[in-house]
Order: structure tokens, then sequence, then C-alpha cells
């Protein structure tokens, strides 16, 4: 079950479902009665609503649990005082009148609450220590974001933004799950010497794990952007640590890898040229999107027809169905999906629309290329005293005076234009092109979800959902396909006992079409 909740109210939660395992299915049923009063909820309700509560004691109805349907940690109900929360369905009434009831509420209803947890406890709907194989996850560091200015470098761990780590640190201390995979960006060992990082594999020894950590790149497995993530391996004394597996394509490298951390990136040694030349050949932005129709930047629809045929390897394998995927237990290459989903962009404002429209349609274009806008033999921009400044229909600047100023005028990337054989550095959540490099080659507008989802290596039959802003935030928030499906090849090794004693594994020539 997918749970919308904060990690640290899920630790809370797993504590508490706990204990009351243990103390409720370990008593007798005391047959008390399944009575309470709704009363001092729907006053609640009613001050909310700003409705008359003054009502006399005599008028209060006493209502019947019917039965407990949920629990949760936290203040569903918005009083300022959370803890842990039992969703009640009251006797002769439905769903629409569930209310979110506080523990101590429940005093009188002892025998449904030990009904609801040993349904629960039954049916697994939360783990218990000891009982869980693995746990993944990417603990947000905002923290150490290069976009914040007030990082604290001497004390990481003491900025509120970088405490999830050590929930979710806390949250493998209370499972003990038998392997552990933690993803996060590379600043994680960049930052503040690494001390996050070095945090992170130190409580994983702490807690009696094997641990290794790497750093891979997306690109390197099939995709036309670099993206290099850190990644870290933990598994229990009883189990194989799991590998990291080696790349299968040639990859452009964009960005700099810490030096100190430098011999943690997964790839081929020196020493072992000749493998590193099986590699198929890289994946460039061509490759991965020109078989898409042409949108204008005020597309709305959600669905529309392909209109050509794909075009090469990865066009071919992302346009799969699902039950066509490697992985499927009815995989076959027969055909493909004929419906695109999301392919629309963030429609941008009529300045920024008509900044796009002025970019020129060719490789390494942007805001420099505005007239107006000179360039100094240093590469810092500066304003052209012989050019008026242009304005646009709305009377602003065409070139803004932000993009002027940008990492201290050095940067190329506000209002640049990718090109065909160029692969991206890395996809990211936003879609405006004020900072980044994200015009379509030929087209006057930013890449869409569907662009940005393969450069991911989402399959297209996968529909997102929800805001245009939060599905591109779905996919610039995610674990690149490919490296996904390659990490947990290596798992699966792991959980089986076929892994190695080394870091390292070589994936199968036909991955992923594994049999």
């Amino acid at each position: 079950k997918v749970r919308n909740e904060s990690a640290e109210d899920f630790l809370h939660l797993l504590e508490d479902w706990e204990k009351l395992c243990r103390s409720l299915l370990s008593s007798e049923n005391d047959g008390s009665p399944v009575k309470k009063s709704r009363k001092s909820s729907e006053n609640d309700e009613s001050l909310a609503s700003g409705e008359d509560s003054d009502t006399d004691a005599g008028d209060s109805e006493v209502y019947e649990v019917g039965k407990i349907v949920a629990v949760s940690h936290g203040d569903p109900n918005k009083s300022g005082k959370p803890g842990l929360h039992f969703k009640i369905r009251w006797k002769g009434y439905g769903p629409g009148d569930d209310t979110w009831e506080p523990l101590e509420g429940l005093s009188g209803c002892k025998e449904k609450l030990k009904e609801f947890v040993s349904t629960g406890y039954e049916s697994k709907i939360l783990p218990l220590p000891g009982t869980v194989d693995v746990i993944c996850g990417g603990p947000p560091c905002q923290g150490i974001s290069g976009f914040n200015r007030f990082r604290n470098k001497n004390e990481p761990l003491k900025d509120p933004k970088n405490k999830q780590l050590s929930v979710f640190m806390d949250i493998i201390a209370h499972l003990k799950p038998r392997f552990v995979l933690m993803e996060n960006v590379v600043d994680i060992v960049r930052f503040a010497g690494g001390f996050l990082g070095r945090y992170a594999l130190g409580r994983l020894v702490s807690l009696g794990y094997q641990s290794r950590m790497g750093l891979m790149a997306a690109g390197a497995y099939g995709l036309p952007q670099f993206r290099m993530r850190m990644f870290m391996w933990g598994a229990l004394a009883s189990q194989r640590l799991p590998q990291y597996p080696l790349p299968t394509h040639g990859v452009v490298v964009r960005g700099n890898i810490p030096t100190e951390f430098e011999s943690h990136t997964v790839a081929f040694e020196e020493g072992l040229k000749g493998k590193g030349s099986l590699l198929k050949k890289e994946v460039f932005l061509g490759d991965a999107i020109s078989d898409l129709p042409a949108v204008d930047n005020d597309e709305e629809r959600d669905e529309m027809r392909y209109g050509c045929e794909p075009k090469t390897q990865f066009q071919h394998f992302i346009r799969l169905r699902k039950e066509e995927m490697p992985g499927s237990m009815n995989f076959s290459r027969v055909s493909s999906v004929s419906t695109l989903y999301d392919h629309r962009p963030l429609c941008l404002n009529n300045d920024d629309y008509e900044r796009v429209c002025r970019i020129p349609k060719k490789k390494a274009t942007n805001f420099r290329d505005l007239p107006g806008v000179r360039v100094r033999p240093d590469n810092r921009v500066e304003w052209d005293p012989d050019v008026e400044r242009v304005k646009l229909t709305s009377g602003k600047p065409l070139v803004p005076d932000y993009a002027m100023t940008f990492v201290g005028g050095t940067s190329q990337k506000p209002f640049g234009r990718l090109w065909w054989d160029e692969i991206v550095p890395t996809v990211v959540t936003r879609a405006e092109p004020h900072n980044q490099a994200i015009l379509h080659p030929d087209q006057n507008r930013v890449l869409t979800i569907r662009e940005n989802a393969r450069l991911q290596g989402f399959p297209d039959h996968y529909k997102l959902v929800g805001p245009v802003k939060e599905r591109y935030i779905q996919v610039g928030n995610a674990v690149a396909v490919p490296v996904a499906r390659a990490l947990g090849y290596a798992l699966a090794s792991a959980a089986r006992g076929l892994s190695g004693d080394g870091p390292l594994l070589t994936l199968p020539e036909d991955f992923p079409a594994v049999k």
C-alpha cells in the first residue's frame, strides 16, 4: 500500500504498531463495550467551519463503533496534538462519515481495537522488525543543495533540511531489513568533506550491516543524460552484499566527480580496456526523442497518436507495451503502444515564449545569441554599448538581467537549446528555461514531460497523473529506470546467494531481456 505521509510519522507509526501488536495480541479480550461519544469530534468540526457548537449535554448522541478501518501517526484532525490515530467507521454510517480518533479516545473500544490489530497483523498491513527483505530510499538532503546559500558546512546534521537522512537510518535501525539501498545526489560525498555520506555509511556499519558505496552515471546504462548519483548498499552479516552492475554503454562525461571518491565510480578499470571496448555506443538526445510528434508551447492534450514509426533501437524498446517489456511474464517483442501519453510541455508565459522564439535553431545557442549581448575574452557576458536594449511586446527587456548575472555572467544555460547529438547533464524537476538548457532543438518550447521521461528511461506505457508541474517533478526526482533495473538484478543475485566477493558484476549480454 502506498502511504502519503512524512517518513518521521511513518517511523513513529511503526514503533507504535509494534507496541500494539505486543500488548494486544498477548492479552485477553476484557469485553469492554464498544461505545464512544462523537460529540467532541463534531464540536471540533463545527468550530472549524464557524458553526454554532453550543449544544446541551443532553443532546449529545452516543454513536457505536462499527469497525476500525485504518491507522496513522500524525495530526489528521489538525488539532495540534500529533500521535497515533485510528479511522473509525461508525455503525449505521458510510465511509463519508469516517473520523480519525486518537488512541486515548478509544479506551472503551478495546475489543474492536484488538480485532483491527489482529487482522492487520495477519495481513501484514505494516512491517514489523525482522520481517522486511529490503528498504530502498532516497532521503532528501536539501541542506547540501548548491541552491541553498545558507548551508551549514560545520554541522550538516543539525540542519533541519538534512534531517530525513537520520530518519531514514532510524527506520533501518527499527526494521532491520536484510538489504538496504540508499540513493542520493553526489553532493552527499562532496559537501563538507563528504560528512553526510560518511555518516550514512557509519550508521549502517554500527547497525551490523556490511556496506559499500558507488557512484553510477545513468548515461552508462543507455540514456542520453549523464546524471551521476550515489548508491549505497547494505546487507546483514548473514546475507551476500550486493554488487554494482558495470556499465553497458559508453557515456559522454558531464560534470565533475569528487576526487576523493573517484575510486568509487562504477566503471571499467584502466587495465580492462578490452572489456570497456565492448560497451554499446552512447545514446544521444536524437536517439531518444526524434520519433515524437511536434507540439506547440500551448499543447494541452494528455494523449495523442505517435505519427511515425520508431527510428532507433532505443525508441523501439521504449515504445513496447507493458506486457512486452523484459521481466513481464508474457515478454515478446511483437508490437508497441499506439497512444502517446504526457507529450505536452510546460506552457511558457508570453514573455518567455517570445524570448524562446528568438533563440536560433542550431547547436549551442542560448541567450548569448540575442541582440545586445557581448561575450568578453574571459567568457563573461556584458551589455553591448553599441546596441540599444531590445524590448519585448510587453515592454520588458528581451534579455533579462538574471540571465546576464547568472553564475557571474559565465553561464550559457539560460534559454539554451539542446541538440540532437548531445546528452543533457541531468533531468531536473523544473521546466523553466531561466537557468538551464532545456529548449527543444527545433521547436520553440521546453522539453515535454514525455521527452523528459524518455531521458530517464521511463517506458512510454507509463501514464503520469497530476498537474503538469507535478509530473515534471515526478520524473525529475526518480531514479533512472535502466539504473534501477540493473541494481535490481544485482539485488536479486545477492538475495539468491549468487553474488561474487568483489564490488562489481557484469550484466548478462542480453540484459534486460534475461530469461
